[in-house]
């Protein structure tokens, strides 16, 4: 039998409370028994306050990816409170245990969003074909290029790159980003997490070998922000893509994805993380004072300015000219003086 004490500690706490940078998490449970129902805290912002029948619980050491068995999870009380709705594909991420290294805790929780995104997404297809047209009244065959969207899943192509350079799945797609970038993704995410958009990551980490066998939009294999050797390579990898994992199919998906950007545009610069390319490269993030964002976003801000200066150049003109006008007249005159 299981003291009184072994029982009050069964409870789930379901919050992350940041300090410093770094995340406080609980610690410390016991198994349940069978027969006694589970209780599961629902995932709310802020812990619940223990009254005084009911002590501050601990948990044990739970992975951020670990989520109950569905036999376990308690049925919202239809006295107290309304069903909350629930959104497929999207589990909620939890850092529950203990953290003695806040760059490890951090990493896994990176990488517990790494996980749980598809690794899929569209490509452009050219394909050559052979039609015939009309020319000069007569037929002729010509060769035309066509365009199009295929899906494409690339799930195998980190597996790849990282057993190339002999390191773990984690340790090369979220271990070879920058740490302070790490910091600033791990804030930026956990927000949007907090915010119900469920972001996932779909790259992290990119080396030479990595960026050569990547499809679509891409930098050159050694220039990319993603960690390629002339930006610094590994542990300096300084961008990530992110998508959102709501939803139970890909069109709903999308939608969600199109949220969590327009979401990072609004709120990333208050955690340092924005999108250097917005819609040419939408899932693309990076740091807002790296070189990347500076110098695909800065034209722009540099652009208007330019115009404004160019419109106060304009308006001065007709100034410059009446002044110059008046001078000449003046000159004239004393001139016409000297002689007369």
């Amino acid at each position: 039998m299981m003291s009184s004490q072994q029982l009050l500690t069964r409870a789930l706490c379901r919050s992350v409370v940041l300090a410093a940078c770094a995340a406080a998490w609980p610690a410390a449970a016991a198994e349940i028994e069978a027969a006694t129902p589970p209780i599961v805290a629902e995932p709310i912002a802020t812990s619940p306050q223990p009254t005084a029948a009911e002590p501050a619980l601990t948990t044990a050491s739970i992975t951020p990816s670990a989520v109950l068995p569905a036999d376990e999870q308690a049925a919202p009380n239809a006295a107290t409170e309304p069903p909350r709705p629930t959104v497929a594909s999207a589990d909620h991420i939890e850092i529950l245990d203990e953290c003695p290294d806040i760059d490890a805790c951090i990493d896994r929780y990176l990488f517990a969003l790494y996980e749980r995104a598809p690794k899929l997404d569209k490509i452009r297809e050219t394909e050559r074909r052979v039609v015939t047209v009309k020319r000069k009244g007569r037929m002729v065959k010509v060769t035309r290029s066509f365009t199009k969207l295929v899906d494409n899943d690339f799930t195998w192509k980190d597996p790849k790159a990282a057993e190339r350079v002999g390191r773990s799945m984690a340790e090369y797609v979220i271990g070879g980003m920058d740490r302070g970038f790490k910091l600033k993704l791990f804030h930026t995410l956990h927000a949007a997490e907090a915010a119900g958009l469920a972001p996932g990551i779909t790259s992290g980490f990119r080396d030479d070998y990595r960026q050569e066998i990547a499809s679509g939009l891409k930098a050159a294999s050694n220039r990319s922000y993603h960690g390629g050797s002339l930006r610094g390579g590994y542990g300096h990898g300084l961008a990530a893509d992110i998508v959102s994992v709501n939803g139970a199919t890909r069109a709903q998906r999308w939608v969600a994805t199109e949220a969590l950007w327009k979401w990072v545009d609004a709120n990333g610069k208050t955690f340092g993380i924005g999108r250097p390319y917005l819609d040419r490269d939408p899932p693309h993030v990076g740091p807002v004072d790296g070189e990347e964002y500076a110098k695909h976003r800065a034209p722009a801000v540099k652009v208007a300015a330019a115009e404004t200066n160019k419109h106060k150049r304009i308006a001065a003109r007709p100034e410059h000219h009446a002044a110059k006008r008046a001078k000449a007249v003046r000159a004239s005159a004393l001139a016409s003086r000297r002689t007369g």
